[in-house]
């Protein structure tokens, strides 16, 4: 007789039942954990200049009428709905609806910064977190300079230093509109950093009443400088000119003005005329920085120096003087005065340089006239047809004897250019 079939029942699962309330459990508090991203809230981190107004806002994606509130970094309730618990009357509600939370900071200091805390009441609740980046700019911009005033030449150093800044200061330097390259160092106190930059410049006279800049980037910051214009000592410079004649030449019988003007820092107090490697003639009237002599004759021929001192030191400038008889018409001597620490002041003459040009043509001459003779005395000698075959000979005697047929000397020809 057959057997009735029997209801299957549920295979063995080896402990299987006992896995799934666990699964669900883990999923119920991985949900019930704040996450910070991907969810339905948004915001924004903050930077904000010392002093001024930070807008913290919670923004909800898809509203569903959850309550928003705001955390500040102690996790204390700064506002719950358009509530606020705080009694911190710096923040002040900007906007509050289903789907926003908006609320400022005024006078914003250092220990605003932080985290602050968005909350959205859902089941699961959500939270997310924006950072409040507070900038303070340096409280001082000062330029300290080792010299207040300084002699060309000298190296100079200058200090210039911002002061209690978040983040520290980039300070860059200008001579003018040139940029320069310094030194900086940083200090940290606490949370706030002191920089300071150092400058060391070789000055000139050049740069007498030139401002230094010292500017700073910060982004708390924009334009902020200070700067400082040098003083600068310097010798004089001295430049003699001709005042009369104008532009003639200077011939004998006829009057001559001189000028020396002389510039500098201080301004030269001390000026006065000499001849050089000789005394100064005595017709020669010297006034101030005047010189005149009223009669030339080639007795003044020579260079006169204008002298001009001050507190830093000494230079002149020369004139080179060569008197021409009265019928003279040719170009004048160009006398070139200049300031020299010394003194070596050079004039050209335009006799000197026709020399030079006579002379190079002269010794073009001579090398035309030596190349003539050269070509003249080795010019060669040629044969006729009567002597063939002495292409080899060494000279013409040698030619006529190995001409081609034994002819004798007597019935060959021979002639010969010289």
């Amino acid at each position: 007789m057959a057997g009735r079939a029997q209801p299957s029942g549920p295979a063995p699962s080896g402990g299987a039942p006992g896995l799934l309330p666990l699964l669900l459990l883990l999923l119920s508090a991985a949900a019930i954990i704040p996450r910070g991203d991907g969810q339905n809230l948004v915001t924004e981190d903050v930077t904000v200049v010392e002093g001024d107004v930070a807008t913290i806002s919670c923004r909800v994606k898809n509203s569903d009428d959850s309550v928003i509130q705001l955390l500040n970094p102690n996790r204390q309730t700064i506002y719950f709905r358009d509530f606020r618990p705080l009694k911190d009357s710096r923040f002040q509600l900007v906007n509050f609806s289903n789907s926003e939370l908006r609320v400022s900071l005024t006078n914003v200091s250092i220990s605003d910064e932080g985290r602050y805390f968005c909350q959205l009441y859902t089941d699961p609740p959500q939270e997310i977190y924006t950072t409040i980046t507070v900038l303070v700019p340096p409280r001082n911009l000062v330029i300290d300079i080792q010299k207040e005033i300084a002699v060309e030449g000298e190296e100079i150093e200058l200090n210039c230093t911002a002061m209690a800044s978040r983040p520290a200061t980039t300070i860059r330097w200008f001579k003018g509109n040139k940029e320069l390259t310094g030194k900086s160092e940083v200090e940290q106190w606490s949370d706030m950093y002191t920089v300071t930059s150092q400058l060391v410049l070789k000055v000139g006279r050049e740069d007498d009443g030139v401002p230094v800049i010292c500017l700073v980037d910060h982004p708390a910051v924009k334009d902020l400088q200070t700067q400082r214009y040098l003083e600068v000592m310097y010798k004089p410079q001295v430049r003699v000119s001709q005042n009369y004649p104008v532009q003639g030449l200077t011939r004998e019988g006829e009057p001559l003005e001189l000028t020396c003007a002389a510039f500098g820092k201080p301004q030269p107090t001390d000026m006065r005329w000499l001849r050089v490697d000789d005394e100064m003639p005595q017709h020669v009237v010297v006034s101030g920085s005047n010189l005149l002599i009223s009669n030339l004759n080639k007795t003044d021929n020579g260079t006169y120096r204008c002298e001009a001192s001050n507190a830093v030191g000494k230079s002149h400038a020369d004139y080179m003087l060569f008197v021409y008889d009265t019928t003279a018409t040719t170009e004048p001597a160009v006398h070139d005065s200049r300031a020299g620490e010394e003194g070596a002041i050079r004039s050209v003459d335009h006799a000197v340089v026709g020399g030079v040009v006579a002379v190079v043509v002269f010794a073009m001459l001579c090398l035309l006239i030596i190349l003539g003779r050269y070509f003249a005395r080795h010019k060669g000698t040629y044969f006729t047809h009567e002597a063939k075959g002495a292409d080899d000979a060494a000279d013409a005697d040698t030619a006529i004897i190995n001409a081609e047929g034994g002819q004798n000397n007597s019935e060959e020809k021979k002639e010969y250019f010289i």
